[in-house]
């Protein structure tokens, strides 16, 4: 692999594409027959494959899903790289400005494959009591990472000083999880706008330090 992680050669560009169809057909099948009733027969037919060739890619059904949220954390974590990173604004008007380019990011990341927050919200804590736990640990991951921005906003003046920085941290994140509720059930992009909107200005109006 390349310092980037795109793969340098054909084969293994081919072997990238067959990894990703295992994960697509696992999906279809968890979709259509449910997680449990899935069978790797079912997801090797899917494809036309082999058993032996499903295995060559992953040990079993559970090691996708183990995959699949891998791959969503590192792409909410670069999401929250650089300009959006808890530390990188200094004033509330860039604050805002960051809210919305980080509600833009995540909306995208979450829009790429609605299945996957449906997984994630709804059927990986069903699992099996270890997948529960991690589920569990990613949301309480995304409420530290939440309060490590108001910490900052605190510290230099632009938010409230009396903010009850990790309460506030797991409500803002729990509409930020209504939000991906909602655009499971209604994926209209304006609709969407309207209410990362409409979250922000909670925000704003309820944490913003008063003069």
């Amino acid at each position: 692999m390349t310092s980037d992680s795109r793969p340098r050669t054909r084969a293994e560009r081919k072997k990238q594409e067959l990894r990703r169809e295992i994960i697509d057909a696992a999906f279809d099948c968890f979709a259509d027959l449910g997680y449990h009733a899935t069978g790797i027969s079912d997801i090797a037919a899917r494809l036309g494959i082999g058993h032996g060739t499903f295995y060559r890619y992953f040990e079993n059904k559970r090691d996708i899903v183990d995959h699949v949220i891998d791959d969503l954390v590192g792409r909410i974590m670069t999401a929250l790289a650089a300009e959006n990173a808890p530390d990188a604004v200094s004033t509330l008007e860039d604050y805002r400005a960051q809210s919305a380019r980080i509600g833009e990011s995540l909306a995208r990341v979450f829009a790429e494959d609605p299945r996957v927050p449906r997984l994630l919200l709804f059927e990986a804590a069903g699992i099996d009591k270890a997948m529960a736990a991690r589920v569990l640990e990613f949301f309480e991951t995304a409420a530290a990472l939440t309060a490590a921005y108001l910490s900052h906003g605190v510290e230099l003046g632009y938010l409230r000083a009396d903010l009850d920085i990790e309460n506030t941290a797991r409500a803002i994140n729990g509409m930020v999880l209504a939000s991906a509720i909602s655009s499971l059930t209604t994926p209209d992009a304006e609709h969407q706008r309207r209410l990362s909107e409409a979250v922000r200005r909670v925000m704003y109006d309820g944490i913003a330090a008063r003069d």
